[in-house]
């Protein structure tokens, strides 16, 4: 992990336009009672602030970044190895619906499949970080690392999924609990990603998630010290799927205890 004093002047833009949504997704969110809501599956809701910050986000993009790809949750994309960049423009609806402060818009650059910049914004609690592979992170424009006292205190967010099988799940659960680890579960992986790359826990486990969570995130747990390890699934076709993923994140300790409770997982 290194810090910078100074922002590529990509980051800088890519984290203007991230800020300007955030205001755009706050405005959303001080008159929720008032936006359309739609269900895409069981507790997986989309609203019109959704597609409203991610058509923003992706107007932005065009702008400064015409050349790049983008791909977004409500919109959709096409991955290749090219850069890339990746939306998630109100990561943890549910909570946003429910009066939550525990959302957040994400916005992530992928080349050859792997994060450079990750940019996520906590608009309720005024947060913006932004970082870039190996040059470090920033909060709210000013260089920022990861605070790690208190190690022994061990905390840890899971994800969780529609898709999850609960037998799966409580087990792993209960493993953790087991390994003496408190789990938290925000329901909203920028969330935990943000949280374990500022220090409050040690760590978000994901089983399954979907690149637009965890693009933003990633490089920010990557560039705050902690091991990092992504995931893709892949279809019958031995073609990696954007849409089916996992992510782990956080300190050796945390990471040692998962591995014998993960069938596959291994730190690389």
């Amino acid at each position: 992990m290194m810090t910078n004093t100074t922002m590529s002047a990509r980051l800088a833009i890519a984290g203007q336009i991230a800020a300007q949504a955030a205001e755009l997704a706050l405005g959303f969110f001080n008159r929720r009672d008032a936006i359309e809501v739609s269900s895409k599956r069981t507790q997986d809701f989309v609203s019109e602030a959704d597609v409203a910050v991610e058509q923003f986000i992706r107007s932005h993009l065009a702008q400064h970044f015409p050349q790049d790809a983008v791909i977004g949750e409500e919109m959709g994309g096409v991955l290749t190895d090219a850069p890339c960049w990746v939306i998630d423009p109100i990561d943890g609806t549910s909570n946003f619906l429910r009066g939550s402060p525990l959302w957040g818009v994400s916005l992530g650059l992928v080349e050859n499949k792997k994060p450079l910049i990750g940019i996520v914004a906590l608009p309720v609690l005024n947060d913006l970080f932004a970082a870039e592979s190996g040059k470090g992170i920033f909060l709210n424009g000013k260089p920022f690392r990861r605070d790690d006292r208190f190690e022994d205190v061990q905390i840890v967010s899971l994800g969780d999924s529609s898709d999850d099988k609960l037998d799966e799940a409580s087990a792993f659960y209960q493993g953790l609990r087991a390994a003496d680890w408190s789990v938290h579960c925000y329901r909203c992986t920028t969330v935990g990603m943000v949280f374990a790359a500022k220090g409050i826990i040690g760590g978000h486990l994901q089983r399954r998630t979907t690149l637009w969570d965890i693009a933003g995130g990633t490089v920010l747990c990557q560039e705050a010290g902690l091991d990092t390890v992504v995931k893709f699934a892949r279809t019958a076709d031995g073609i990696e799927d954007y849409r089916h993923m996992s992510v782990a994140a956080g300190t050796a300790d945390l990471l040692s205890a998962v591995i014998p409770l993960w069938p596959g997982f291994e730190p690389k």
